[in-house]
């Protein structure tokens, strides 16, 4: 099987296996996937550490809206008798004003962040330091866990409008967000390697060859944004390796230079030495006494 190792720009994401005789546009659909799978999985992490933290989030009507705004306006929350955490809650406003300040107890905050970490671990950039590869199963299951921790914890599940939910229903909307910019659509990118496009309808043979047994690098670009960077030709462990041994060298080399010269101050490089010896003269001083 070969391994792709895929990167956006210089940022490793992750190791794809598959084989020479995948389709271009089967491998971009899977990388697409994946890639949106693993954005999808940060985004609900990052929400479900601020549901730990303040509780579910208030109607979209009340974001941001002080106590006396929403008396003045005679707003509600009307999920926030329904959406309990299991064990109870203590108060602790947010300060964004996003979450109705119901925090579950401890034992619950431990569940939703020893379930944050390990979905992250599932999905981790650190996977390509590993060599271990990464298929839609595994963002699946990061997603399960996230899932099953939320139900765990508010057995009732989330209001409709609370963003974990809504990520798990895939009803998110992205658009106007930050996150817009990072999500892929498969019509909309490109697989780039060594310097060249890999057009949909072509096989990988047809740029890497037959060897089942590779490893390869691959750049995933937007269209339209022209082709990524080269990959260096060493890597940064590499370059300081040899910037290492460069200095060595020249620290060496400076050292023989000084060696080289010392030699004309011994007595044995003197030319006249032996003829100030026939004449008396090789051990005259001329310091004053």
């Amino acid at each position: 099987m070969v391994v792709i190792h895929i990167k956006r720009g210089d940022d490793s994401q992750f190791l794809l296996e598959t084989t020479v005789q995948a389709a271009v546009e089967d491998v971009l659909k899977s990388v697409v996937m994946i890639h949106n799978g693993r954005l999808k999985v940060y985004r609900i992490c990052t929400e479900m550490a601020l549901l730990a933290e303040h509780g579910p989030s208030l109607p979209p009507e009340m974001h941001g809206l002080s106590e006396d705004q929403i008396q003045d306006l005679r707003l509600k929350d009307d999920w926030a008798e329904t959406c309990v955490a299991s064990g109870g809650f203590k108060e602790n406003k947010d300060p964004c004003g996003r979450r109705n300040g119901c925090q579950p107890l401890e034992k619950m905050q431990e569940v939703l962040h020893k379930t944050i970490a390990e979905a992250k671990g599932i999905i981790s950039k650190e996977q390509v330091k590993s060599n271990k590869c990464l298929t839609e199963q595994h963002v699946c299951d990061a997603l399960d866990m996230l899932r099953g921790a939320v139900m765990i914890v508010f057995p009732m599940n989330l209001p409709p409008h609370d963003p974990i939910r809504e990520e798990l229903e895939n009803r998110e909307v992205l658009i106007g967000t930050q996150d817009e910019k990072f999500v892929l659509e498969a019509s909309m990118t490109q697989l780039w390697f060594a310097g060249k496009e890999m057009q949909c309808g072509k096989k990988l043979l047809d740029y890497v060859g037959r060897n089942e047994k590779s490893k390869m690098i691959m750049k995933v670009q937007k269209r339209g944004q022209g082709p990524p960077s080269r990959e260096p030709t060493l890597t940064e462990e590499q370059r300081k390796a040899l910037m290492a041994a460069e200095f060595q060298r020249r620290e060496q080399l400076k050292k023989l230079d000084e060696d080289d010269d010392s030699y004309l101050n011994s007595s044995w490089a003197d030319n006249h030495q032996l003829h100030r010896a026939f004449q008396g003269l090789s051990n005259i001083s001329w310091k004053p006494h």
